[in-house]
């Protein structure tokens, strides 16, 4: 299958610094990484940049050995990039309490996907939009265990708490998994800047209405802006023809 991707990312109206991150393979298509950072501007900033730096350097580093499993390589990248935020919280205690989300997705003999906190991965396939990876947040933990409902969710004061991030010595929750992937797909990575103004009826409009996936990303990203755009915005997107 040919790969064809667009990385895009925006500050926002309301924010002065952009604490997001991303990568794209360019012009290869191995590997996507989307991390969104927290803990003041400088903090922030650099949780995302360090994951982001940590998880591609482990990647290319390790991509042609193939005794190692895509699962095993991605859970080390992770393990990484969490030790180099930790290492730095270390170096610059100023920093201490930065973390980041990530999502990050691998095309190697079979396309997996890893993810910690509320950057989120969805799949474009027949008209249907489906979110396949699961928020680490306290109102995800609501909603499965009946406490709250998807509607009180969107507008609970808790929606931004964050049940796992990259920055901790307790990351106890990394999830990965091997993906669905199918000619004609269309992945869609983004941080919660997108899907906090943007709801998932409003993705599905513009992906139906919108085949260029360049001009895709620039109106998801439009799209937040003109909701609001009280956080920064970046959306990574693969279509797989």
């Amino acid at each position: 299958m040919k790969r064809r991707f667009v990385g895009l990312t925006d500050t926002g109206i309301v924010r002065a610094v952009n604490q997001d991150s991303y990568y794209v393979d360019d012009p290869q298509g191995r590997f996507f990484i989307v991390a969104d950072g927290m803990g003041g501007h400088a903090g922030g900033q650099e949780a995302s940049k360090i994951a982001t730096e940590k998880i591609q350097a482990h990647l290319e580093k390790h991509w042609d050995e193939e005794a190692m499993t895509s699962d095993i390589l991605l859970q080390e990248a992770i393990e990484k990039a969490n030790q180099g935020i930790l290492d730095d919280q270390s170096l610059h205690p100023e920093r201490g309490d930065m973390g980041t989300t990530v999502v990050a997705i691998i095309f190697r003999d079979r396309p997996w996907c890893v993810h910690v906190g509320d950057s989120r991965l969805y799949r474009w396939r027949n008209s249907e939009l489906k979110q396949v990876t699961e928020d680490h947040t306290w109102v995800s933990l609501a909603m499965k265990s009946g406490e709250i409902t998807k509607e009180q969710a969107k507008v609970h004061p808790w929606r931004h708490v964050l049940s796992q991030c990259l920055g901790r010595k307790d990351l106890f929750r990394v999830d990965l998994q091997e993906l669905d992937i199918q000619s004609g797909d269309l992945l869609l990575m983004c941080s919660d800047g997108l899907t906090e103004e943007v709801s998932d009826e409003e993705i599905t409009a513009l992906l139906t209405k919108e085949q260029d996936y360049k001009q895709l990303a620039t109106e998801l990203v439009n799209a937040a802006k003109n909701a609001g755009g009280s956080d920064n915005i970046t959306v990574v997107m693969v279509a797989e023809d």
